[in-house]
């Protein structure tokens, strides 16, 4: 699970011990005329200018082009922060992921980051679409703007929020919720859940999370199925308990399609 509860800014030795690929200076053998390599630090070392800093970074485990695969950069701003009137503290985070193969664009992502639970939301869907910026072409005012795009949907992303808090759920409308987000958990896989894994993912982790508005009973769901705290049936008829996801791409994919569920609450 992306660990968005960081804080701190990462340093430069740190990043280079969790993510190297940030720093390679080239593109790989085979990369098109036209890509035009830019380094990941470089689109950091920009970021930081717009006050936005590091907070986590991860990469994709390669046994070939080591240096370029595919990885994954979180930024906050410490004085972007959504204060709601019950306390609860969400900072709004940017997800950059890249890679120095010619492979992918650099893709800016908005995220929330929840200070009472410490779990990370990624809300891309359609209404919060993913920003991209081409390695071709690249340069600082580029950049500034895709970031002030994101803020600028900061609103859309309160406005959401609140909705999910104004509506109060039933228990029965809980269990269906919990189930809906389990079947995305599960779905592709030859492994079922049983009604004790809508209990064990309805659990609250703190009293924080005992509400029973959208928003509460949402994210401790998505924490939970998150982090594995669900016991799931194999074929074999084996009941063991769900592993907590470490993938970043299995994370980000995961996350939105649960984010993506939860809203369409609200627009019923």
């Amino acid at each position: 699970m992306l660990n968005l509860q960081n804080s701190e800014f990462k340093t430069v030795d740190q990043l280079k011990s969790i993510c190297n690929s940030i720093f390679t200076e080239q593109g790989s053998e085979g990369t098109s005329e036209k890509y035009s390599h830019i380094s990941t630090y470089k689109v950091i070392q920009d970021m930081e200018l717009l006050g936005w800093g590091v907070v986590d970074a991860k990469q994709v485990k390669a046994r070939k082009n080591i240096g370029y695969q595919k990885h994954l950069v979180v930024f906050r701003n410490p004085d972007v922060v959504i204060n709601g009137a019950d306390g609860d503290q969400v900072f709004p985070q940017i997800l950059l992921t890249n890679s120095h193969d010619g492979k992918n664009s650099f893709t800016f992502t908005p995220g929330l980051f929840r200070m009472i639970c410490e779990n990370g939301l990624v809300v891309a869907t359609e209404q919060f679409a993913d920003f991209r910026v081409r390695h071709m072409g690249y340069d600082f005012e580029a950049l500034q703007s895709t970031i002030h795009s994101i803020v600028e949907s900061l609103p859309l992303t309160v406005e959401s929020m609140n909705k999910m808090k104004a509506i109060i759920l039933e228990e029965e409308s809980m269990f269906e919720l919990a189930k809906e987000l389990l079947d995305i958990r599960m779905v592709g896989t030859d492994n079922t859940y049983e009604a004790a894994a809508l209990d064990a993912v309805l659990t609250p982790q703190r009293p924080e999370d005992r509400g029973d508005d959208l928003w509460t009973v949402f994210n401790r769901v998505q924490e939970n199925i998150m982090e594995g705290n669900f016991p799931y049936r194999t074929l074999t008829g084996k009941v063991r308990q769900a592993r907590k996801i470490k993938n970043f791409k299995q994370d980000l994919d995961l996350n939105k399609q649960l984010f993506s569920k939860a809203l369409e609450l609200v627009e019923c």
